[in-house]
């Protein structure tokens, strides 16, 4: 199975999978008889890129399991983290609807179903239904939103401050419905994120649970206080 590429191993989707697709349920059912029959969905590996800088578009993209990663490198080889992207989160819109090349990498840091919606059902929706466009438009604000505190975020010197921002992002329940209130995700992904070591991600988290803001459970986090982990001010420690 590795040694095919995630487009090989594309398939169909099977109902309990569909379900995860938070834009199936604002289509009339005669447009979702048109979209569903063309989605397609990957069984990606660790490492497995889903876009890649410099190819063209042909799907627009969604996590129905998993955690995946876009990135890109800038002048200096310096790898720049745009997002996380866990389940329930559809991303590349906007690089559909303006049919460029992709500008970002984006890749699997863990076993992963991705969800493929090709570029020509993604404009037929557009064209034919009212619920699909005001999620994509709702989609291209709260992405907008995100890459302007993505921003602020590099600026941060506080570790604690970062992990706690990147975090928010990742709960974001209009971009990722499908993580609720626990996010399965591992210390050592969540440094590869946010651009800290494994250490220091672990002591900006125990901070983070010590104020009730957030519980370590097995396999993940869980959000106690999405608010304070989005505006909490967190003060420098000795040792940050």
């Amino acid at each position: 199975m590795s040694e095919l590429t995630l487009h090989q191993r594309r398939r169909a989707p099977t109902d309990a999978e569909l379900a995860l697709i938070p834009w199936l349920a604002v289509l009339q059912p005669a447009e979702r008889a048109r979209a569903v029959p063309h989605i397609k969905v990957g069984d990606a590996l660790p490492g497995d890129l889903v876009c890649r800088v410099g190819r063209p578009v042909t799907y627009w993209f969604g996590v129905i399991e998993g955690l995946l990663k876009m990135s890109n490198e800038n002048a200096q080889g310096q790898t720049i983290t745009f997002s996380g992207l866990p389940p329930g989160g559809w991303f590349g819109e906007g690089t559909v609807l303006k049919g460029e090349s992709y500008r970002y990498n984006v890749q699997a840091l863990r076993r992963s179903v991705v969800g493929g919606l090709p570029a020509d059902t993604f404009h037929w929706l557009l064209d034919h239904s009212i619920g699909f466009n005001r999620f994509v438009m709702n989609q291209l604000n709260e992405r907008l939103a995100q890459f302007i505190a993505a921003r602020e975020i590099d600026r941060m010197s506080n570790p604690d401050l970062r992990v706690a921002r990147n975090l928010a992002a990742l709960f974001n329940p209009a971009l990722f419905p499908g993580v609720g209130e626990m996010l399965r995700i591992t210390q050592q992904e969540l440094a590869y994120l946010v651009g800290l070591s494994r250490q220091r991600v672990n002591e900006a988290l125990s901070a983070l649970q010590g104020q009730g803001i957030i519980r370590v459970e097995y396999g993940g986090l869980r959000i106690l206080d999405l608010q304070a982990l989005r505006t909490s001010l967190i003060p420098n420690r000795a040792h940050a």
